[in-house]
């Protein structure tokens, strides 16, 4: 899967590809794929591993789910993006995950597979943040119900955040606990920061080509409209000195993660670019009037997971919003090797982290009832 660029909020902007037709023929990795598939497969008698539509909001929508235990805890992941999915990517990451917690990683409206069920012109309408909480609240209630528990766990990576956020504020007697991975606080800020991160990397290491193509967006944001091109730009630089995979210039270990996924055939790896392209207009106004910076006090436990040189969405506005919140329980967790890609860049901490400060506080809740 090629990327044309890193682009602004949490994602790549990839070509644009009009039917299956010009899709990908991914067949080349076929043995490779057998591979990661064979070794993916949960045989555990107790585990769990399926992948289905349901109806979410009024439309078909895809879950995949995942554990070595189908009585552990369940976490419901929400992907970033907008429109880049999880699923084709947790054959990195998830598996150590799973043998202590069961999985979900749902396709959002207009993303992956679940771009390839709709019919676009009924959906466009409805892209829009309100919709997208009401669905993960559904997509909540849904498995809370079918996996016969009393809460799950709620955790979101980057523009995902948005939605885990404020499902979380609008129905906290589904969930133990909020993780947050990339957590945003306020768009005008990140992009602030990320900026002047940009600006100044490329002047450290004498880019005069990146110094000259910053300064013709300042001052950024300003009082200017935050346009996609501008954001481009601002972004662009600010990821290529490590701001989205520490001490790295670029992410290609995520990008081509769906090459080699069993889960994604190569129709729906087209659909990623495809769904991205979708959304990204009709969210991006909304998304860039986010703000949870008046938020003071937080109905659940809180834990929030922040990269060290996160320069996509900036952690320290995260660790100053944690600080002031009232919440039952809040915990802060650096991840001092990482940026962005919490999961990807720092597998065994994720991993530690969710058992000291997420999986105790499910227990706890069982103990009392």
């Amino acid at each position: 899967m090629k990327s044309m660029f890193i682009f602004l909020i949490f994602f790549a902007v990839c070509s644009v590809r009009a039917n299956a037709a010009d899709c990908p023929d991914t067949s080349a990795y076929n043995k490779t794929k057998a591979v990661v598939q064979d070794l993916e497969h949960i045989v555990a008698p107790s585990g769990i591993q399926e992948s289905y539509k349901t109806k979410i909001g009024g439309i078909d929508q895809w879950l995949n789910v995942r554990g070595q235990d189908k009585d552990a805890p369940i976490i419901l992941f929400i992907h970033g993006g907008p429109a880049s999915p999880l699923t084709p990517t947790i054959w990195q990451f998830q598996r150590p995950i799973e043998e202590y917690f069961t999985v979900v990683n749902w396709d959002q409206r207009g993303a992956g597979k679940t771009y390839n069920e709709a019919d676009l012109d009924s959906i466009s309408d409805s892209i829009h943040i309100p919709r997208y909480v009401d669905d993960a609240i559904e997509v909540a209630e849904y498995i809370k119900q079918r996996y016969h528990k009393k809460k799950i766990i709620l955790m979101a990576h980057s523009w995902g955040t948005v939605i885990g956020l404020s499902a979380a504020i609008k129905r906290p007697d589904l969930f133990y606990a909020y993780v947050g991975i990339g957590q945003v606080i306020n768009t005008r800020n990140n992009e602030r920061i990320s900026f002047d991160y940009g600006l100044k990397q490329a002047k450290a290491h004498g880019n005069s080509a990146a110094v000259k193509e910053l300064e013709t967006i300042m001052p950024y944001p300003g009082d200017q409209p935050i346009t996609r091109e501008r954001i481009i730009i601002a972004r662009k630089w600010a990821q290529f000195y490590g701001g989205m995979s520490a001490y790295r210039d670029s992410s290609n270990y995520y990008f081509n993660a769906p090459l080699l996924s069993p889960e994604y055939t190569d129709r729906d790896i087209c659909a990623i670019d495809q769904g991205n392209l979708f959304t990204l207009g009709r969210i991006l106004p909304e998304f860039l009037n986010v703000d949870f910076k008046s938020i003071q006090s937080f109905p659940i436990p809180v834990i929030m997971f922040m990269g060290r040189h996160d320069y996509t969405t900036p952690s320290i506005p995260t660790a100053e919003w944690l600080d002031k919140v009232k919440a039952p329980y809040k915990q802060g967790v650096w991840f001092e090797h990482s940026a962005h890609m919490i999961p990807w860049e720092e597998p065994g901490k994720t991993l530690v982290s969710l058992l000291q400060y997420v999986r105790p506080l499910t227990i706890d809740h069982e103990e009392k009832k």
